[in-house]
């Protein structure tokens, strides 16, 4: 019994379920069903004023026409949901207060055919003038096409001499005026087709739109180029490192676009001004990117102000204002070669300056000489520890500063260099003298302090004992 009720549990709450989803999509369905319809119904029902408006409504009459043959195919699966609910679920229905749907289709379908039917023998009524419009419309599309393209030859965005920015301006307005002509030309040939009349042909208007579909792709990225190289050159030079990488990555862009621009454009103007300016920036990055390392000081800014003999006001590298632009100012391109040289030694310079700073001279501020007493000696007075170390760190930098002294670029360091030279020359002279006489004193001490020959020597013993206090 209890296997039972509960099996019967299971079953009512898996029909319950499988009817809301199906009711689900029932709704939906019909719903979606009764929207085309009452769309269509929208388009046929817009008066016919001239041939586009005509055209709109004789598609929609045709769409009627062909929904025609399967709509029984298009209204079955909704039918058959709803008379399954109906037949072992109708409560869901009655909470709903939901229409019959075959009802419901059937009548706003027939509806819509009754409509179309009164529809198409009103205008077949109105056809004889909406033909003699068209004709009339036609030979002056012509005439006017023909205009077009002579004052497009005469004053558009094609004519030699005239400046990138004039033809993107001249393209603009061309633009909007072929827009006009075109659209004409598509309504006529819709109601060409309406009609069954012959299409006309506007040669004409099909170069000009070739045209300007060209010199849109080169204007587009024209615009785009010129636009992203503006906003770079006021980025402040203290946000360089941030950007340069988005600017070669862009620019590198910029430069497959127009390598895929037609080839055909390639002896226009601007094109010969886009590919400059993508050519000149492609090149001018790496100087950017060498002039904002860390290796650049004041020294290496004001030997490319000399190089490029520019007002160094111009030029204010040390401000917080200073941009980019004012950079790209200056002839860098001439002396591209001369710049390389120079932030190549920079960033040797900064190396030379680190094994200065971080190796040599910071071992010596921490490295400690220990001088200790020796045998029945209160008073220290012989090196120990770890002398040999030192010395070995003492030859090992000052071959180093040797090397770096005869570096070309040493130039900024040459007086730190030699002073450090002479300074770890003379200690590594002094110590030497000093193990020196230390070797010797000590061998002294043993002689004149052991027995035998103390007694042996008694007036040289007594000699050194006097000095050695």
């Amino acid at each position: 019994m209890n296997v039972k009720t509960g099996l019967m549990k299971w079953i009512t709450r898996w029909k319950d379920a499988y009817s809301r989803d199906l009711h689900k999509k029932a709704k939906t369905l019909l719903e979606h069903l009764t929207d085309d319809i009452k769309q269509i119904k929208l388009k046929i029902e817009k008066p016919a004023k001239d041939i586009d408006t005509l055209g709109n409504v004789m598609q929609a009459l045709e769409e009627i026409r062909k929904k025609e043959s399967e709509i029984e195919i298009n209204f079955r699966p909704v039918i058959d949901m709803y008379n399954l609910l109906d037949t072992y679920l109708p409560e869901i229905r009655e909470k709903q207060e939901e229409p019959d749907a075959s009802s419901v289709l059937d009548k706003d379908w027939s509806h819509l055919v009754q409509q179309a039917v009164l529809i198409r023998n009103d205008l077949q009524g109105q056809q004889a003038a909406f033909k003699k419009d068209l004709i009339l419309g036609i030979n002056h599309l012509v005439t006017d096409v023909q205009e077009f393209r002579k004052n497009f030859e005469i004053n558009g965005p094609m004519v030699t001499g005239i400046e990138p920015k004039e033809a993107l301006n001249r393209l603009r307005m061309f633009q909007d005026e072929f827009y006009i002509r075109n659209r004409k030309f598509n309504s006529y040939n819709s109601g060409e087709a309406l009609f069954g009349l012959p299409n006309q042909s506007y040669p004409d208007l099909e170069r000009t739109q070739k045209e300007i579909e060209l010199l849109d792709k080169l204007y587009n990225l024209y615009s785009k180029v010129k636009d992203t190289m503006a906003k770079w050159r006021e980025i402040p030079w203290t946000e360089i490192q941030v950007e340069i990488n988005n600017m070669t990555d862009q620019t590198e862009t910029f430069g497959k676009d127009c390598a895929k621009l037609p080839k055909v454009l390639r002896t226009w103007d601007a094109y010969k001004e886009l590919k400059q300016m993508i050519d000149d920036f492609t090149e001018i990055i790496p100087l950017v990117e060498a002039l904002a390392k860390p290796s650049i000081r004041p020294r290496h800014w004001d030997q490319i102000i000399e190089m490029t003999q520019v007002n160094p006001d111009d030029m204010p590298y040390d401000s917080e204002q200073f941009l980019l632009s004012q950079l790209l100012a200056a002839p860098l391109l001439d002396f591209k070669e001369d710049i390389e040289d120079i932030c190549d030694s920079a960033d040797k310079q900064l190396k030379l300056e680190k094994q200065l700073n971080e190796e040599i001279q910071a071992f010596w501020e921490k490295a400690e000489l220990e001088i200790k007493t020796w045998k029945g000696n209160d008073v220290p007075c012989t090196i120990g520890g770890n002398i040999q170390d030192i010395q070995e760190k003492l030859e090992e930098h000052i071959m180093q500063l040797n090397q770096m002294n005869a570096m070309r670029y040493v130039t900024p360091f040459k007086s730190i260099v030699v002073e450090k030279m002479r300074l770890l020359g003379d200690v590594n002279e002094n110590i030497e003298q000093w193990l020196k006489v230390q070797s010797l004193w000590t061998n002294l001490v043993s002689v004149f302090t052991s027995g035998d020959i103390s007694k042996q020597m008694p007036t040289m013993s007594k000699k050194f004992k006097v000095i050695d206090k």
